[in-house]
C-alpha cells in the first residue's frame, strides 16, 4: 500500500503523518486522487473506494434445526468517497459513504453486520474537518469530524494488511469531534487531539501521537489517548439511531487509559510493523466497574509484495490478554492468540483478496463461568474467512 498510517479511517490524512507517507512497502496500493481544478478554492484531490465480500465463519452460536453452528453469505464493505484540499493556508478533508469492512477477528457471534451511513451520530459524514496551515511554519491546527490517533490499524478495511482487524483495533476509540494540532521538527512530529471519543458528544477525551522518523526504511511511534473526565452512562455512543449508550457498551471503553506504540521497518518489498498496546480503566463504582480492568495486546504485522507482479501477501499474527471483569474482547479475563493470512492481487484499481484467520482462546473462563464459539459457546477456536473484491480510485 503506498502510504496511508494505519489508523487513519478514511482516505484522507493529518499533517502528523506525513512523515510515515511514501516511506513503508505495503502489499496493495491504496486510492490514487484525482487532480481538480477547484477555481477560487485551488487544486483540489478526490480519492474513494468501494468493496465487497463473501464470508464463512465458523463457532457461531447454536441456532435452527440440526445445530447449525456456521454461516455463509455476502456483504458491502465500504463505499467511500473523499475530497480534500491540502495546499495553501486553509485546507480540508470531507469523506462521506458507508463503512464497516474492517472485522475483528473472534468476535462475531452472528453473521457480519450489513455496512451502513449510520455507524457514527453524524450518519454518512466520515470525515468533515477545516485546517489552518500557516505558510512557513511548522504547525497546523484542525478542527471538525477527525480521525482517531491511536494504533496501526484503520477502520477502512483495504489500508489493512488484512480485513480482518486484531484485540489491539478492537480496543481502540474510533472518529472525534474536537481540535487537534500537530508540530514537526526535523525528524520528529506530534500530533495533540482534544474531543468528544467514542463518538458520545461528551467532550473530556485526549489522544497524542509522536512519531520519528529514524531513516527512511525505520520509523518509531508512540500514542496515548484517554478520557480526562467522567463520562457518564446515559452518553449515547457508536450507532445513535439504535440508542446505544455508555452503560450498554462497556463503560470501561470509555473511562480508561491507553498507551502504545509501534516501529514499521521496511526492508526492499517486506515491511514488518511490531505494536504493542495497553488500555486500563480504574474501578468506578458510580460507573459500575466494581473493580479495575485492563486489556494488553500484542502484535506484528506483515506484508510482503512479489516483485513488480500484482500478487503479494499480508498478515499478522496477534496475543491479547484481559485482566478483571471488563469483556474488552471475547470475555472477562479472556487470553488469546490469532493469526490472519491475506494473498493479493491488485491491477491498477482493482483488487481482490483471500483473507482467512483464526482465534484461540487461551483462557476462557472467569468467576466459575465458561465462555467461547461453537453449539455449547464453550469451544475454544473461531475461523473467519473472506473473499474480498474492490475498486479504488
Amino acid at each position: 500500500m503506498i502510504t496511508m498510517r494505519r489508523q487513519l479511517l478514511g482516505l484522507g490524512f493529518v499533517a502528523a503523518s506525513s512523515l510515515l507517507a511514501l516511506q513503508t512497502a505495503h502489499a496493495m496500493n491504496g486510492p490514487t486522487a484525482i487532480n481538480i481544478d477547484g477555481g477560487p478554492l485551488g487544486q483540489l484531490e478526490l480519492s474513494g473506494g468501494m468493496d465487497g465480500y463473501g464470508f464463512y465463519t465458523s463457532g457461531l452460536p447454536a441456532r435452527g434445526v440440526g445445530v447449525n453452528t456456521s454461516d455463509i453469505g455476502t456483504n458491502v464493505a465500504n463505499a467511500l468517497i473523499d475530497l480534500q484540499k491540502t495546499s495553501g493556508v486553509l485546507q480540508f478533508n470531507i469523506e462521506v459513504g458507508a463503512n464497516g469492512g474492517a472485522l475483528t477477528l473472534g468476535t462475531l457471534t452472528s453473521r457480519p453486520a450489513q455496512t451502513t451511513i449510520n455507524n457514527f451520530s453524524t450518519g454518512p459524514l466520515y470525515i468533515g474537518s477545516v485546517t489552518v496551515a500557516p505558510t512557513g511554519m511548522p504547525f497546523t491546527i484542525s478542527a471538525g469530524r477527525l480521525n482517531s490517533l491511536e494504533g496501526w490499524e484503520s477502520g477502512v478495511d483495504w489500508v489493512n494488511e488484512s480485513q480482518l482487524t486484531t484485540d489491539i483495533y478492537y480496543v481502540e476509540n474510533s472518529q472525534a469531534d474536537g481540535v487537534e494540532g500537530s508540530y514537526t521538527a526535523g525528524p520528529v512530529s506530534a500530533t495533540v487531539e482534544f474531543g468528544d471519543g467514542w463518538d458520545t458528544h461528551v467532550f473530556n477525551f485526549a489522544q497524542a501521537l509522536v512519531s520519528y522518523t529514524i531513516n527512511a526504511n525505520n520509523i518509531a511511534s508512540v500514542y496515548y489517548a484517554g478520557n480526562v473526565g467522567r463520562t457518564g452512562l446515559n452518553a449515547r455512543t457508536y450507532g445513535w439511531g439504535s440508542g446505544t449508550t455508555v452503560g450498554g457498551y462497556g463503560p470501561y471503553f470509555m473511562n480508561s487509559q491507553m498507551i502504545g506504540g509501534y516501529y514499521s521497518w521496511t526492508q526492499g518489498n517486506l515491511n514488518l510493523v511490531p505494536e504493542v498496546q495497553y488500555v486500563y480503566a480504574k474501578a468506578d463504582q458510580k460507573l459500575g466497574i466494581t473493580k479495575s480492568t485492563a486489556n494488553l495486546g500484542a502484535a506484528v504485522f506483515g506484508d510482503y509484495a512479489f516483485g513488480t507482479s500484482p500478487y503479494s501477501i499480508g498478515g499478522w499474527v496477534e496475543y491479547e490478554k484481559s485482566q478483571g471483569a471488563g469483556s474488552w474482547f471475547v470475555g472477562p479475563n479472556s487470553e488469546a492468540v490469532g493469526f490472519a493470512v491475506s494473498p493479493t492481487w491488485q491491477y491498477k484499481d482493482l483488487f481482490a483478496r483471500v483473507n482467512a484467520g483464526a482465534l484461540y482462546l487461551l483462557n476462557n473462563k472467569y468467576d466459575g463461568a465458561t465462555y467461547g464459539y461453537g453449539h455449547n459457546g464453550t469451544d475454544k477456536v473461531q475461523f473467519t474467512g473472506t473473499l474480498e473484491a474492490g475498486l479504488l480510485f
